[in-house]
């Protein structure tokens, strides 16, 4: 039944959880960069970072489905927020204790919050008003996750990164206590925004308590669904989960270690290279526009061809090229990315009827490679001592993005449902 109530606040209380999963989520490449000079790491452990991070979305997305469903989306949204609340507040003692483990548990209690979020703000957005106009009030949701990947590295720098990080070697030569100091110096820099954040967070949990949200009465499948994997059933499906799982991978990889790339590639200051990270979310949120304004003319499939293979043209150029180029690169990577994860996802529903809800979750859940997929390119790092070889890793991800795109171009429209999907990540 059309609702002809307008539910103002509760539009403007959905929409900013899309700034500020975007927000927290772009400012892991500052962490990554940060926590990598504090706690000398090498590549693959400051990839954990991801790991912490994506291993959540597999954990919990099919529980944030459950409570959804039994308890509703109100009650979903507000676990949510306390569980990235307080994940926002172990940042104190994971810094006081100066524990890279305690950061890890940290981001991922932090990131259980997120899933729960995500899986809820997507659909309830669609609901709050005209049904006719809820396809704009999604795409004016998601322009603000894209906004959040513009400002977050550049607040992010200014408040985190510290003016003059110590390499590794210097801070092997100093004494076990001037070590110490430092590190507690290094890993205080994050209390003060990560608390900040987590009391707006809370704030905006109690917003949410004390609002009136109207319910969302969901119809049953007219078809029996053959349980959960039944929809591998479909071809799509699993050529999807596959794609997206790489696709998710190479994401994060390219966006989370750009920093850490600028300083070991070009010797590049963090304060310098944060404009760098924040022209890549500025890119990622541009791509989306011009790609969802092109796909109203050309099939999906081909669009995504196409920019899957300008990704892999670009990962050769930071392979084999030097300099200056190799950033511009990564950040041009940033825009051809753009619509590759909603394009997937569209693709792998395509015709799944009674279980497109569990194809839905199942690609969801692939977003796990953005934990596994970073560490291993880390690992190229770390046994080649050169930065640019890792990214033969996006490289392939980014062919199989391609090989997935011709192998369904039968799927010849983007539903105009999913073609507005948000950047997951």
């Amino acid at each position: 039944m059309t609702k002809t109530k307008t539910y103002g606040l509760a539009i403007v209380l959905i929409t900013s959880l899309f700034f500020f999963w975007g927000f927290i989520h772009n400012l892991d490449p500052i962490l990554i960069k940060h926590l990598r000079s504090a706690f000398s790491l090498t590549h693959f452990q400051a990839s954990l970072v991801d790991s912490a991070v994506f291993i959540a979305y597999f954990v919990l997305a099919i529980p944030a489905g459950i409570i959804m469903k039994r308890f509703g989306y109100k009650v979903g949204i507000v676990v949510g927020l306390l569980l990235f609340a307080l994940g926002c507040f172990l940042f104190i003692p994971a810094a006081n204790t100066m524990s890279y483990a305690f950061f890890l548990g940290a981001l991922f209690v932090l990131s259980c919050g997120l899933t729960i979020l995500e899986t809820a703000a997507n659909p309830y957005i669609t609901v709050l008003g005209d049904p006719a106009k809820a396809t704009q009030r999604l795409n004016f949701a998601q322009s603000f996750n894209g906004l959040a990947a513009f400002v977050a590295p550049i607040v992010g720098g200014y408040v985190i990164l510290a003016d003059e990080p110590k390499s590794a070697g210097e801070i092997a030569d100093m004494t076990e206590q001037a070590r110490l100091a430092y590190i507690q110096a290094e890993t205080a820099l994050v209390k003060g925004p990560y608390l900040v954040l987590g009391l707006i967070i809370l704030l905006v949990a109690m917003l949410f308590i004390v609002t009136k949200l109207p319910e969302i009465q969901e119809e049953e499948d007219a078809v029996a669904s053959k349980g959960f994997f039944g929809a591998f059933r479909h071809k799509n499906v699993s050529w999807a989960v596959v794609a997206q799982f790489f696709y998710v991978g190479a994401q994060v990889y390219v966006l989370s270690f750009l920093l850490v790339f600028a300083e070991d590639a070009l010797q590049m200051h963090g304060q310098d290279a944060k404009y760098y990270a924040g022209a890549a979310g500025l890119a990622f949120m541009i791509g989306r526009f011009v790609g969802s304004f092109f796909m109203k003319f050309i099939q999906p499939y081909k669009l995504l061809m196409l920019y899957s293979v300008f990704a892999v043209l670009l990962c050769v150029l930071v392979i084999y090229g030097e300099g200056i180029v190799t950033l511009y690169a990564l950040v041009g990577i940033a825009f051809f990315m753009s619509i590759m994860f909603p394009t997937i996802f569209a693709m792998g529903l395509e015709g799944t009827g009674a279980d497109t809800k569990s194809a839905s979750s199942l690609i969801i859940m692939s977003i796990v490679g953005g934990a596994i997929i970073p560490p291993l390119a880390s690992k190229v790092t770390d046994f080649s001592g050169n930065v640019h070889l890792s990214y033969y890793v996006p490289l392939f991800c980014f062919i199989v993005v391609l090989f997935f795109a011709w192998r369904n171009k039968s799927v010849a429209v983007l539903p105009e449902s999913v073609s507005s999907t948000r950047n997951e990540l």
